[in-house]
C-alpha cells in the first residue's frame, strides 16, 4: 500500500505532514539501504541479546498496531510497514528505525541498552520517528537529489539527545553520514520540536507496551554523562534540563490520562494542562560524587501520590487527600524520592544509587529488614 491508499492524516498528531516526495522510490532507497547495511555484517538474531531485541521489537510493535486498530487507522501500518528488526555485529554505538518499519540494531550499543527496559526506551523513541513520519518530512522540506539515501541515519539513537547548539559538532564526528545527509539534518528547522514529539509518542508506545516509563528521563541523563567520554554520540552534549523536565511532564500526563482513543494522542488539545503539570516533580540534574540510596527524609521537597496525584510532602506516611499509606521504606540521599531496591538511577533526579541503607537520625549504615539502628537505637 502506498502513502496514496492510506488517509493523508498522521492518526498519532491528527495531521497532514508536509510531504512532497515520490513514495515508492523513497522507500525503495530506504529499503537498500537498510538491507546493505544488513549483507555487510554479521546478524546476531539467535544471540541470547538477539531474542531480547526480538522480543523487545514485538512487545512494542504490538502496542503500535493494538493501538491503531482500536483508533479504526490500521490502514497506516497495513501493507506499508513491513516491521523487521535485525541485531547485527557493529562497534558503533547505535540504533535506527527508517520508515516502513525497518529496524536495525548495532551490537556496539548493547552495553548501553543491557536489559530489556532499556532496549525498550530506545526503540520505541526510534520508533515513534518512522510513525510520525519525521525522515519524510525532512526529505521533503529539502527535496534534493541524493537523500534519500541518508534517511536512515537521520532518527539514530547518536542524535537524539543532543541540543540545536550542537549540531554542527554532532555530526562533524560522524563520519560515515554522508555531506548531502549532514546538511539535511543541520538545515532541518524542526529538529528540537521533532524529538519532544517522538519523546511523547515513544514514551505511550512504551507504557501501551508494559515497560516503566518513569525510569526513562533517569535513563536518557544518566546514558549521555556516564558515556560521554566512551560513546561517540554521547561525547558533545548530554539531555539538557528543559528536555528532561518535559519527560517528567510527559510521564505524569501518560501515567493519568484515562482516554487515548477519542482523539489523537499527540493533538494539540491533549497537551498537559497547567493543573497536571503545577504537580510533577522538578527535575534535578544529578551532581557529581553523590551516590546512594539513604534511608533520610527531605521536608522540603515534594511528590506526588501514585493514587490520586495529589502533591505530598517526603514526610508524609499517609496522602492526605485519598488517605491510602505512601512507601516510604527506600528514599533517594539526594532528592528524598522512592526508590526501589532493584533501581540503578533515582527516577526523580537521575542520582546513581548504589544500595546503602542509612539510618535517618544519626547516618549509620543498616540493613534493609534491621528494625532497629544498632549505632543509635532509632527505629527504622
Amino acid at each position: 500500500m502506498s502513502k496514496d491508499d492510506r488517509s493523508g492524516l498522521n492518526p498519532f498528531t491528527g495531521k497532514s505532514h508536509y510531504d512532497n516526495i515520490d513514495d515508492d522510490k523513497f522507500l525503495n532507497e530506504c529499503y537498500n539501504e537498510y538491507y546493505n547495511k544488513i549483507d555487510g555484517h554479521e546478524i546476531l538474531d539467535q544471540t541470547q541479546e538477539g531474542q531480547l531485541i526480538l522480543k523487545v521489537t514485538s512487545n512494542l510493535i504490538t502496542a503500535v498496531e493494538d493501538y491503531l486498530a482500536k483508533i479504526g487507522r490500521s490502514d497506516y501500518t497495513a501493507d506499508y510497514y513491513d516491521w523487521e528488526v535485525h541485531l547485527i555485529a557493529d562497534e558503533d554505538e547505535n540504533a535506527m528505525c527508517i520508515p516502513g518499519g525497518k529496524i536495525i540494531v548495532l551490537s556496539g550499543i548493547l552495553p548501553i541498552a543491557n536489559t530489556e527496559e532499556k532496549i525498550a526506551f530506545i526503540l520505541g523513541h526510534e520508533m515513534a520517528h518512522a510513525l510520525l513520519d519525521h525522515s519524510r518530512t525532512q526529505s521533503s522540506v529539502r527535496n534534493t537529489k541524493n537523500t534519500i539515501t541518508t534517511l536512515s541515519r537521520i532518527g539514530s539513537l547518536g542524535l537524539i539527545l543532543l541540543g540545536e547548539e550542537e549540531l554542527g559538532l554532532a555530526t562533524s564526528a560522524i563520519t560515515n553520514i554522508a555531506d548531502i545527509g549532514s546538511e539535511l539534518f543541520l538545515i532541518q528547522p524542526f529538529g528540537r520540536s521533532q524529538e519532544i514529539e517522538a519523546d511523547k509518542l515513544g514514551m505511550m508506545i512504551i507504557h501501551w507496551a508494559g515497560y516503566n516509563i518513569r525510569r526513562i528521563p533517569a535513563f536518557w541523563q544518566s546514558m549521555s554523562e556516564e558515556n560521554a567520554n566512551n560513546f561517540d554520540f554521547f561525547s558533545t552534549h548530554p539531555s539538557d534540563d528543559k528536555r528532561i523536565a518535559a519527560m517528567n511532564e510527559m510521564i505524569f500526563e501518560i501515567e493519568n490520562r484515562t482516554d487515548f482513543y477519542s482523539q489523537p494522542v499527540l493533538s494539540n488539545s491533549t497537551s498537559t494542562s497547567s493543573n497536571i503539570l503545577e504537580k510533577v516533580p522538578t527535575f534535578e540534574t544529578p551532581s557529581a560524587g553523590v551516590s546512594g540510596i539513604a534511608a533520610t527524609k527531605n521536608s522540603h521537597s515534594a511528590n506526588t501520590c501514585k493514587y490520586c496525584g495529589n502533591i505530598v510532602k517526603i514526610d508524609d506516611i499517609f496522602c492526605t487527600n485519598c488517605g491510602k499509606k505512601i512507601k516510604t521504606e527506600l528514599r533517594c540521599n539526594k532528592c528524598g524520592h522512592p526508590v526501589n531496591d532493584d533501581d540503578i538511577f533515582c527516577t526523580n533526579c537521575g542520582n546513581k544509587l548504589n544500595h546503602e541503607l542509612k539510618c535517618s537520625n544519626c547516618g549509620s549504615t543498616v540493613n534493609k529488614d534491621d528494625t532497629f539502628c544498632f549505632n543509635c537505637g532509632n527505629k527504622i
